[in-house]
């Protein structure tokens, strides 16, 4: 058996090993870009399970849940060369933050675990839908200028953005309304509506969990004994507060981070956390990995240069160094005539190098693909003169057709597929369009974008449309969902049957995306004034940006990059171009504080240079670009930029880049170049990570496609959120009666107390005229009665709880959350667990009647859960059920060793055929009638690549059957 130190000798170098290894109680970490800090601390993690270390006593939190994957994989290897089973990784928690404290409010209160989570785009969503109700008209007015009220969207925003503050800051609500008593009253508002609605936002979410922990230092976090915090630079204060209370039950806190790359102290982020580590814990231990494995010395050099002549003794030195790659390089600081001249080059250098020959950093060669080119800028929201800072990139790369991606802010309705799309939702603003408006619409703006596009199934689509949304006022309300509506309007632009290139599938499933935000928020969209509010926000959007989750943007193409710095953070390329630099623009206008929360209130944010524009992050944005860059880094900008009159000048980032490998020649192309055929690297963010991935993959491969690689939302459904709410009831019911069992009255009381629909209203006379809100509430009520009076046994000398797990299997983890009933013995010792998959459906292995189940998925899951149950938990799971809540029918599933094995093999096979890209149309009458996306498909059926196929799983009374991709396939 080889031993850990061997492990770590031979994965880190000496100043790695050193760092991981560490025994101090505090440990500071300095990570140069591209010095392997997420390989440090992950082997730290191994280090720690190898000396023994409680696996549940582990808190890491990374910046991704792409980042976290890829530790977990990291130390599942680990643990695996020295012989040691790697299903410890999914007993400790790896993963963001807000994750965190989701999981840790739902083990305070199980109604946290039915909550809907508001991202900043959500939150936006949930201030207009609620616009009224929370009394924001008044902030309009009372922020007027002149006659004029404040512009509607830009009041949304200061209310959202001071909401945010608040909770980031934890700046008391009545301490706002002494001071600003309309702005205070709508917060205040806003907390308890979102409590009432079922909301939680992210910046709440860390608060509640912090203020949690300050009110029971000996409850929540029980356990926890050694905490890790990854890019630890990018901590707001909120966050450092939780990572405080954590410390203060652990033994020991790990953090690693780079302050030169420390650039979100716009929105909140504090640097000093970093700076100032050795300060606060006077005892720590700090180590510093100075080599840069990503970048050529050229750039290392130069970056750390910089960063030093910029930010002084704002920075923490740190000597970087590199070795140069063999192969070709190239680093130029070059400055054109006009922007023109700027894309011209940036366009012809990317063809220039494309196919040609580059020797990985582990010796493998290949080609370089379009994926490995990024062009970066400052901001690709911001317009001049009303052109668009990307456009002459873009332009140029359409015009020599070569494939890109645009970081989904304004730049994704400069895709015309997707303009096209929001266009044709704005033919239905004012009224059934007419039929020469829908054909001047369809020559103009539809047929050029989608040539299989057909005139009759839009203008059947557009008619239909037209007449649900203006339905005359006084008669039978509708709910309309408008995910339908851009599934049923691309089925009419043809993409059934003409399936576009990957870049722009994925520009149209952040639509979809969108509108799912939209509805998400919504009761529904059921009345005109409602539709244009959605019209209405896309227009905004299309003006001011939509800012995807870092985790999306990890969605990347055989394309092109053209994006934000900010939204690269932690990613790596080839070839990087930095473009648009020049006074003014890169460095930006420093901007002052212009919220609207009290500068009182957060004055110890603001000294320290947050919520606000300041050179010195202008400076870390600038670095942090800088070290994306492998091999090829081109910084440019041109005098004369579209539509300005005044020229401008070079910018003093620029102009401090100096290295005597350094040109300024345009034309001269690398030495070295030599041809080879173009091949994309294999991404590990590609890889599953739930067993809902999986699931889609094992039922239809072209579901997963839709659903996770290009990330269409399916349309959404009335009773969305029933079996979430029923699932939230069971888990408060064992919260609150962990020892003994509530009578049917308590337990239908409680249903009464948690039950909560988003898309269903009320009935205005419930008594007389109960509606479909009341039937679910009923219905909740009645199968909480049925539940603890036919299963009271699992409250003697049981408990329920929900576990979170990871299961590492080859190349992927995947994670979940157990329902376990653990049996106790009088000193309430565990002898016994049973999984539990609790579901509110209906009908047996063979129903005659009640829904239609699919036993291969639902055995698949409680095998998966109980694999780790007793793999990664340590619990005895002997048995395995699926419990249908609404007709009180409890499955037992097999969960012997065979049937773990072959639900293990599923999971591996279709990580596989994933990773590979393989995704066949696998169509059936039953499948396609139920899938979510059958107006995106054109259900023919295609064959899997050639290869083994999975062993039939293992399904209830005694049975076997393939997955549903094998055994429900139509020729």
């Amino acid at each position: 058996m080889i031993d850990i130190h061997e492990v770590l000798r031979e994965q880190l170098t000496q100043v790695q090993y050193a760092a991981a290894t560490d025994r101090a109680n505090e440990v500071l970490c300095l990570a140069c870009a591209g010095s392997g800090k997420s390989r440090t601390l992950a082997y730290r993690i191994a280090w720690l399970l190898d000396r023994g270390v409680d696996p549940r006593s582990i808190v890491a939190f990374t910046f991704t849940k792409k980042a976290a994957e890829s530790i977990k994989l990291r130390v599942a290897q680990a643990l695996q060369a020295t012989g040691k089973s790697s299903t410890a990784v999914g007993a400790m928690y790896i993963g963001t933050i807000h994750a965190y404290c989701r999981y840790l409010l739902g083990a305070i209160d199980a109604r946290y675990r039915q909550f809907d989570v508001l991202d900043e785009n959500g939150l936006t969503l949930y201030l207009v839908s609620r616009y009224p109700k929370l009394g924001i008209h008044s902030l309009r007015h009372a922020w007027s200028s002149g006659n004029s009220p404040a512009p509607y969207f830009a009041t949304i925003n200061h209310v959202a953005k001071a909401w945010t503050m608040a909770n980031q800051e934890m700046t008391d609500f009545e301490e706002i309304s002494a001071r600003d008593l309309l702005l205070g009253d709508v917060l205040i508002s806003l907390r308890d509506g979102m409590r009432e609605d079922n909301f939680i936002d992210y910046s709440l979410m860390v608060r509640l969990a912090v203020e949690a922990l300050q009110g029971d230092p000996t409850g929540p976090a029980e356990g926890v004994q050694h905490v890790m915090v990854d890019e630890y630079q990018d901590v707001n204060s909120v966050e450092e507060a939780l990572i405080r209370e954590l410390r203060k039950r652990s033994s020991t806190l790990f953090v690693v981070g780079d302050d030169d790359q420390a650039i979100y102290a716009w929105r909140g982020a504090d640097v000093t956390n970093i700076l100032r580590f050795a300060e606060r814990y006077p005892d720590c231990a700090t180590h510093t990995l100075p080599h840069n494995f990503r970048s050529t010395l050229a750039i290392v050099e130069s970056a750390d240069a910089f960063a030093h002549e910029e930010l002084g003794s704002l920075r923490i030195p740190k000597q970087p160094t590199a070795s140069n790659p063999s192969g070709p390089r190239d680093f130029r600081v070059l400055w054109f005539d006009s922007r023109e001249d700027e894309a011209d080059f940036v366009v012809s250098r990317i063809g220039d190098l494309l196919g040609t020959r580059y020797v990985e950093r582990d010796g493998k060669v290949r080609g370089l693909a379009p994926s490995d080119f990024a062009v970066l800028m400052r901001s690709v929201r911001s317009r001049s003169q009303g052109v668009a800072r990307h456009q002459a990139f873009t332009h140029a790369l359409e015009n020599c057709g070569i494939p890109y991606t645009l970081e989904a802010g304004g730049g994704l309705f400069d895709r015309p597929q997707v303009e096209a799309l929001r266009e044709t939702f704005e033919l239905l603003r004012h009224g059934q369009p007419s039929r020469p408006q829908v054909q001047e619409h369809f020559g103009r703006v539809v047929a050029a974008r989608f040539p299989s596009a057909d005139f009759d199934q839009l203008t059947a689509v557009l008619t239909d449309w037209g007449r649900r949304i203006h339905t005359p006022a006084g008669g039978v309300r509708q709910r309309l969902y408008p995910q339908i509506l851009v599934h049923e309007l691309l089925s009419a632009f043809g993409i059934r049957g003409n399936e576009l290139p990957e870049e722009v599938m994925l520009d149209l499933g952040m639509f979809s995306r969108i509108i799912q935000d939209v509805e998400s928020v919504y009761l529904s969209v059921d009345s005109v004034g409602r539709f244009r509010e959605l019209l209405n926000f896309l227009a905004n959007v299309a003006d001011r940006g939509y800012s995807p989750g870092t985790d999306e943007v990890l969605r990347r193409p055989d394309a092109v990059t053209v994006s934000t710095v900010h939204k690269m953070k932690g990613l790596e390329f080839p070839v990087v171009f930095i473009v648009d630099v020049e006074a003014n623009r890169f460095p930006g206008t420093q901007r002052q504080y212009a919220g609207k929360l009290p500068g009182d209130l957060i004055g110890d944010a603001l000294a320290r240079g947050a919520y606000r524009s300041t050179r010195a992050e202008e400076a870390r944005l600038f670095y942090t670009a800088l070290t994306r860059a492998e091999r090829y880094l081109y910084v440019s900008g041109a005098v004369h930029l579209p539509r300005l009159v005044r020229p401008r000048k070079r910018s003093p980032f620029a102009l401090r880049l100096q290295h005597s490998e350094m040109m300024e020649e345009h034309a001269e192309l690398p030495a070295g170049l030599a041809p080879e055929l173009p091949r994309p690297r294999i991404d590990e963010r590609v890889m599953p990570t739930s067993f809902s991935d999986v699931r889609y993959y094992l039922r239809c491969p072209r579901d997963y496609r839709y659903r996770k690689s290009y990330g269409f939302s399916p349309p959404i459904t009335e009773m969305f959120g029933f079996g979430q709410t029923i699932h939230s009831t069971i888990g408060r019911l064992h919260q609150e009666w962990h020892e003994g069992s509530p009578t049917p009255d308590e337990a239908a009381e409680l249903a009464k107390e948690n039950f909560h629909l988003k898309h269903i209203p009320r009935s205005g006379d419930p008594e007389n005229r109960p509606g479909g809100y009341e039937r679910g509430l009923e219905r909740a009520r009645q199968i909480a009665e049925d539940y603890v009076r036919d299963y009271r046994a699992d409250f003697e000398h049981h408990r329920q709880v929900e576990v979170r797990f990871e299961i590492p299997v080859e190349h992927a983890v995947i994670a979940g959350t157990i329902d376990l009933l653990l049996r106790t013995d009088e000193d309430d010792e565990i002898v016994d667990a049973t999984v539990i998959d609790f579901k509110a459906m209906e009908g047996g292995p063979d129903p005659e009647h009640g829904e239609l189940l699919d036993w291969t998925e639902l055995s698949l899951q409680v095998q998966l859960y109980a694999k780790a149950a007793t793999d990664v938990l340590s619990e005895k799971a002997r048995t395995g059920a699926v419990h249908l809540l609404k007709d009180g029918q409890r499955i037992q599933v097999p969960v012997d060793p065979d049937a773990i094995d072959a639900a293990t093999a599923n999971v591996e096979w279709a990580v596989s055929r994933i990773i590979a890209g393989d995704f066949p149309r696998r169509p059936h009458p039953e499948k396609c009638n139920a899938c979510d996306f059958k107006l995106l498909c054109n259900k023919e059926a295609e064959d899997f690549a050639p290869g083994d196929s999975p062993p039939p799983l293992h399904v209830p009374a005694d049975g076997k059957l393939m997955a549903r991709a094998f055994s429900e396939v139509e020729d």
